[in-house]
């Protein structure tokens, strides 16, 4: 009786011992767009302040893998063959813009149309209303979400440059699309990336970021993503790049910029370097305006 109490007894350690433990919860590129429905809804009612809510979002990424040239219109347009949402991969545009339409929505529903009213203008699904660029597309399409605040951030040593668009001739040479439409000129301001600490403590979460980059004399933004605060209350660069979507310091991103910018010139290549940011605040109070009608034949 006592060796099979004591075989027993063992049995029950080995069974305790092979308990598996609790799986991870699941990334959002890791679900299924059914999966991310349940997950929408969850976050909607769980957290009620949007900017916890598109922090918490946003981190639930992190690992996502990251691919340029990810979406385009189809199936609504044939220029391309890409689709219009993507869940398992991320570029830094596609990152922020599914992580808004997420914390904006209720449901998988919502967040689709959503993620068509951030990424065209007017809402309005096609290669030529898309908001291809940051500055002049993007950030003034999407003025009901955010809003520029560069220049009252940076005050007297907010620096500028120029930037011309030509959009016309951008669709006919990228996307082989003949529309009509001006060349746009405007001045941009952004933070020097010498003077970016100085403005970090005025930044909240699910604030927009663009980095500024120059190359040959030109000024443009070259990369974007969102500003989430760490548990000590430091401003932190949540965004994807090469290889996947991370968490990191401003001071740890200009780190690694200034490594590539050393190495494209230790190999002689014209590489771009890094000259600032612009920010855009998270607006208070969101309305979202309705999309105009879609086209149809």
């Amino acid at each position: 009786m006592i060796r099979i109490a004591a075989l027993a007894l063992a049995a029950m350690l080995a069974g305790c011992a092979s308990v598996p433990t609790a799986q991870q919860p699941k990334q959002i590129y890791q679900m299924s767009p059914q999966e991310a429905d349940g997950y929408i809804a969850q976050m909607q009612q769980s957290e009620p302040d949007l900017r916890k809510r598109i922090a918490a979002i946003g981190r639930r990424n992190i690992g996502q893998p990251y691919m340029l040239n990810l979406l385009g219109e189809y199936p609504y347009e044939l220029h391309d063959t890409l689709p219009t949402f993507s869940l398992a991969q991320s570029d830094c545009v596609v990152f922020a813009e599914h992580t808004y339409a997420m914390a904006l929505s209720r449901n998988w529903k919502e967040f689709y149309w959503m993620l068509q009213r951030i990424r065209y203008k007017d809402g309005v699904i096609g290669v030529a209303t898309r908001n291809h660029y940051t500055e002049q597309d993007w950030n003034i399409n999407n003025g009901w979400l955010v809003t520029d605040v560069t220049r009252q951030l940076a005050g007297d040593y907010a620096a500028s440059y120029p930037l011309r668009v030509d959009r016309q001739h951008f669709l006919k040479t990228r996307h082989h699309t003949d529309v009509s439409l001006p060349v746009q000129t405007s001045t941009e301001y952004y933070v020097p990336k010498e003077r970016v600490a100085d403005v970090l403590g005025q930044l909240q979460d699910g604030d927009f970021v663009n980095v500024i980059s120059t190359r040959d004399g030109g000024y443009w933004a070259s990369h974007v993503g969102l500003v989430v605060t760490a548990a000590d209350g430091k401003r932190m660069f949540l965004n994807s790049a090469e290889p996947q979507v991370r968490e990191e310091s401003f001071e740890q991103f200009n780190a690694r910029t200034a490594e590539r910018e050393a190495r494209n010139a230790a190999a002689g290549k014209n590489g771009q370097n890094l000259a600032g940011f612009k920010f855009l605040r998270l607006n208070d109070n969101i309305i979202v305006p309705p999309a105009l009608p879609q086209p149809r034949p």
